[in-house]
């Protein structure tokens, strides 16, 4: 490993010298892409240092990594911090695309098509794509700042949107929560009722995430922005508060609002799973500017039963959710269905695009933003506290399989895990409830004969 260290390090070094003298406003403002491709090899030069840094400078010494070309390095290191941030950030995405080729934001970026934008669109293109270009190890790596972002940067987005999502032709989603439409799917009756599958009552959840189309994105966002906001939703959680089919109360983070909880009624409220956490400590949301001005801004509305929360300030401006322990899937769907449209009734429309669906900040989440889920108990494909054979199981069925905490979170003791279809674009409201009914009955067969 320090060997491969090493001749990295002196394969770069010569290249990040030219781009610490590079004329980074020239590199910047030409269509050629030697001033970022050598940035590029600048942020390698310095990505060696750091994995160097990591280790024991003695070790490195003794397998003959030379300390002149450490010295050298971090000599770069101060001169790119000097570079034009658009040079900069260009070879950050050309560095991150050789460190991690499979990131969808450096893997579908375009430099030809950088360069036929106008010096706004340029700009917003880099601001949508800095995320990923700070972290190389991310999955996809790109936020839209705007919600007009995905239909002005169209090209760009288009092929993000269609690699993450696994389509191959044009992308046009259709909006539709009428379960109506999809009455062959459903059983007799059309209540999609879980006691027919052979379970009792479950914990059921459905949300969607939500931006305001008067409002920049979270990423773009300003304080002032931010406090904006939370004040438009305020009076809209003030008139679900009047109402007995809501009721609850609202709890906001920002320092100063009457609405201000305590930081020890904070960690309640996020050990119970009701409010989401410090966005700060998020690196991926950091360079995204979503997590800026925390926690101004921020906040959630609870409902009275605690079966309907809004998160304010996070991912994008809401996150909408209905939950609920009980038997049909019906009840949370349709809850959340008359919620949505009563929020949007009091508080302006919702950002949409003619093909995508509803904005959300992230493209992953793009067309219905919706997920619906349950917590099922499958010990048998769980044995030995492993997921890898359910999920196995579930990917063919177009379900997800998570801890109970959601990602990256431990299945229950007595193997119960969360599950929901993973697909949220080119597939409508009513299909997504049917598909994770359809779902369940399938995956507990499967845990049947396991």
């Amino acid at each position: 490993m320090f060997r491969t260290v090493k001749e990295t390090a002196r394969k770069v070094a010569p290249a990040a010298k030219r781009a610490a003298s590079a004329n980074a406003s020239q590199s910047a403002n030409t269509n050629s892409n030697s001033g970022y491709v050598v940035a590029a090899a600048g942020v390698a030069a310095v990505g060696a240092l750091a994995l160097m840094n990591e280790n024991n400078k003695a070790h490195c010494a003794v397998e003959g990594v030379n300390m002149a070309i450490l010295k050298e390095l971090s000599e770069i290191k101060k001169v790119l911090g000097n570079l034009d941030p658009t040079t900069k950030i260009l070879g950050q995405i050309e560095a991150g695309l050789a460190a991690n080729p499979d990131m969808i934001m450096s893997k579908h970026f375009d430099l030809s098509y950088y360069n036929s934008l106008s010096d706004s669109l340029k700009a917003r293109l880099l601001a949508c794509c800095k995320s990923g270009a700070e972290n190389h190890d991310s999955g996809v790596g790109v936020y839209a700042m705007q919600p007009s972002d995905y239909d002005d940067l169209k090209p760009y987005f288009d092929k993000v949107i269609r690699d993450y999502h696994k389509i191959p032709g044009e992308v046009k989603h259709i909006t539709n929560w009428d379960l109506s439409t999809v009455a062959d799917r459903l059983p007799e009756g059309g209540k999609l009722d879980l006691t027919k599958l052979g379970l009792g009552t479950t914990s059921m959840r459905v949300r969607v995430g939500r931006n305001l189309a008067s409002y920049p994105l979270p990423g773009a966002m300003t304080k002032e922005d931010r406090l904006n906001m939370e004040a438009d939703m305020v009076k809209v959680f003030k008139e679900l508060i009047e109402d007995p089919a809501y009721g609850g109360n609202y709890y906001s983070l920002t320092p100063g609002s009457p609405f201000e909880v305590s930081e020890k009624f904070y960690q309640y409220l996020v050990k119970a799973h009701i409010m989401f956490k410090d966005m700060a400590a998020d690196t991926y949301l950091a360079s995204a500017g979503i997590a800026s001005d925390w926690p101004f801004g921020r906040g959630c509305y609870v409902s009275a039963d605690k079966g309907f929360i809004v998160w304010v300030g996070e991912e994008d401006h809401l996150r909408i959710m209905c939950m609920k322990k009980a038997t049909v899937l019906n009840d949370v769907f349709d809850r959340l269905k008359g919620a949505c449209d009563t929020m949007e009734r009091i508080c302006g429309s919702f950002a949409h695009s003619k093909d995508y669906g509803y904005v959300t900040s992230c493209p992953t989440n793009l067309g219905t933003g919706m997920r619906a889920s349950v917590h099922i108990k499958i010990p048998k494909l769980t044995a030995g506290g492993s997921d890898a054979k359910a999920k196995a199981v579930a990917r063919p069925l177009g379900l997800s399989v998570r801890g109970m905490g959601g990602e990256h979170t431990p299945i229950g003791a007595d193997g119960t895990v969360d599950i929901s279809p993973s697909a949220r674009l080119q597939i409508q409201e009513a299909e997504i409830i049917c598909a994770l009914y359809e779902g369940i009955k399938n995956l507990m067969e499967e845990e049947k004969k396991a």
